[in-house]
């Protein structure tokens, strides 16, 4: 009887430990990868492709900046702004940030002129 709740208890233990590492990967917000630099070069990928068209929601920006000449900003609509790393900063921040309908600008503050692309989210 014993060997048997025994046996029960850990079965039921393995499922739940399953069940749970299930759902928390279903929560987890999609990761956005932005680079800046070392150069005069600025990339935001997802899932190692050029960002183009992004549905709305939250989304997780691992931000490497290579250089302490640059920064990584972004700016989208209804007021969005944000600076993910500024001048002289080097190193990598990650920040989740909920994204809204409409267009999104990333840039180097520093050179905004060059350094620059766009993303819609639907």
């Amino acid at each position: 009887m014993f060997r048997t709740t025994l046996a029960v208890t850990a079965a039921i233990a393995v499922a739940l430990s399953i069940a749970g590492v299930a759902l928390s990967r279903g929560s987890a917000a999609p990761v956005l990868s932005g680079t800046v630099g070392p150069g005069f070069t600025i990339m935001l990928k997802k899932s190692g492709k050029l960002a183009k068209t992004l549905k709305a929601g939250s989304y997780t920006f691992v931000i490497n900046d290579k250089s302490n000449f640059h920064g990584y900003s972004l700016d989208g609509p209804h007021g969005f702004a944000k600076d993910f790393t500024k001048i002289p900063f080097v190193g990598r921040k990650t920040v989740v940030v909920k994204l809204k309908a409409g267009k999104y600008k990333y840039y180097c503050p520093n050179h905004e002129s060059t350094m620059f692309a766009h993303f819609t989210v639907k």
